[in-house]
């Protein structure tokens, strides 16, 4: 990289350094130790990225850095790292971590122990891929970064730091790190880096399905979460961490290519649900919610630690997702499927139909039925339990539930009759019918 280039890249990352870092580093270094800014927030600012957490390596030993700062947090010290509050709030917190050396990762995931006092490209050394192993000094205004990151970041490349497979092998969340990062930054993954995944695997094994999860997350809001679909789709990841996709695929017949543009074309509230919609039973009544598949749809997301929410509005999703494969609908089939799908999902089912090349009548006639404001439920109907009772001098019981129930089947029908007038009519003729039939 030119000379140019270096003063470009060093007053870049000197003007996004916050004060209070920058204060932080110069009172370690006054105090006789090396100190520098590292990982991800230096990657971001060579890329003219926002950063986010500015994270500060030291020579210095926790003990030392407590001493000279008034205010820590011992945040983990069996790691070395002593959180700094400079001033209020939490952006005036500041991580501080001792340089150190890592033994052995015997559960793939931290390693056994770490040591102390080790120079700084030891300590870059041990991170996971070459754009983050950059470290800058903003005291002396200089570089450290010794694998060539800048230059990987100009080239648009990722590799791993060191021999990959050994990388991947000591963390396997690292893999989804990878992965991640490719679709983020828009990078492309090093070959020998992509190929060393595969003998990973049994490591990512052992991650904790919420941290796969929180890196799927952050795949998925991406730009174009295509890009590290594909990878991981190739590579093994996604029959890991997902088995059931490619079984619906399969089940489907449909080719990669267009699940991973399915994906992409759905914004990013329904992506989870675009990534698992074929996970719905092709032999199902695409007009209905299918609960069978709205059932095998949340244990894949309790598999993957999901919350709760999330969890219910993938699955729901899913469970409509094949009416997209239907061409042929009425206004009463599209208003009783979102009734089944309900009001507040209703919105998020159109966007993923719509990216799931549904057609135009699906999606233009379930679009119309929302702005309509015709009820979707029970209890959007123009009178309740209470309105009955009163209008029809009848006792509370199960019957007046019932009664709400085939008026709300009688608007799905035909949304005009949704007022008090028609349902009180309507209403006292079903009880008559009712009672008699009792």
């Amino acid at each position: 990289m030119t000379d140019n280039g270096l003063d470009a890249d060093r007053a870049r990352v000197a003007a996004a350094v916050p004060p209070n870092v920058r204060e932080v580093c110069a009172t370690l270094i006054a105090a006789g130790h090396e100190a520098v800014t590292v990982g991800g927030a230096v990657r971001d600012a060579l890329l003219g990225r926002a950063p986010g957490d500015w994270d500060v390596a030291t020579s210095a030993h926790p003990e030392q850095v407590i001493s000279l700062f008034k205010r820590t947090v011992p945040t983990g010290l069996q790691h070395g790292t002593v959180t700094v509050v400079t001033g209020r709030g939490i952006d005036s917190h500041v991580e501080v971590t001792t340089f150190r050396g890592e033994g052995a990762y015997s559960d793939a995931r931290r390693p056994d122990h770490v040591t102390f006092g080790v120079p700084l490209v030891e300590d870059l050394a041990r991170r996971d891929l070459v754009v983050n192993a950059i470290a800058y000094d903003p005291v002396a205004d200089a570089f450290h970064d010794p694998f060539g990151g800048r230059d990987d970041i100009a080239a648009r490349r990722l590799r791993a730091v060191g021999t990959p497979v050994d990388r991947f092998r000591e963390d396997g969340l690292r893999v989804m790190r990878a992965v991640r990062f490719a679709t983020v930054l828009e990078f492309e993954l090093d070959a020998e880096t992509e190929a060393a995944i595969e003998p990973a695997l049994p490591s990512l094994a052992k991650v904790s399905r919420e941290r796969v999860s929180d890196e799927l997350h952050k795949l998925l809001a991406s730009r174009q979460p295509s890009r590290g679909l594909a990878i991981a789709e190739r590579t093994g990841i996604l029959a890991q961490i997902l088995p059931a996709v490619p079984t619906g695929l399969a089940a489907w017949k449909r080719p990669v290519s267009a699940w991973l543009a399915r994906v992409d074309a759905a914004p990013p509230p329904v992506r989870m649900a675009a990534v698992l919609a074929d996970l719905a039973d092709p032999t199902s009544d695409r007009r209905h919610l299918d609960r069978a598949t709205v059932k095998k749809v949340d244990e894949v997301m309790r598999g993957l630690k999901m919350s709760n929410d999330e969890r219910e509005l993938v699955a729901k999703l899913v469970g409509v997702a094949a009416a997209a494969r239907e061409s042929d609908w009425s206004v009463v089939q599209v208003r009783r499927l979102l009734a089944e799908a309900g009001r507040a999902l209703a919105p998020h089912a159109i966007d993923a139909w719509r990216a799931d090349g549904a057609s135009p009548q699906l999606t233009a006639t379930a679009g119309d039925i929302l702005a309509s404001g015709a009820p979707l439920a029970v209890g959007e109907l123009a009178i309740t339990g209470k309105d009955l009772m009163s209008a029809l001098a009848m006792r509370p019981g199960p019957l007046v539930g019932k009664l709400l129930a085939a008026l709300f089947d009688r608007v799905l029908d035909d949304p005009a009759l949704n007022t008090r007038e028609s349902l009180v009519r309507i209403a006292d003729e079903l009880r008559q019918q009712l009672l008699g039939d009792g």
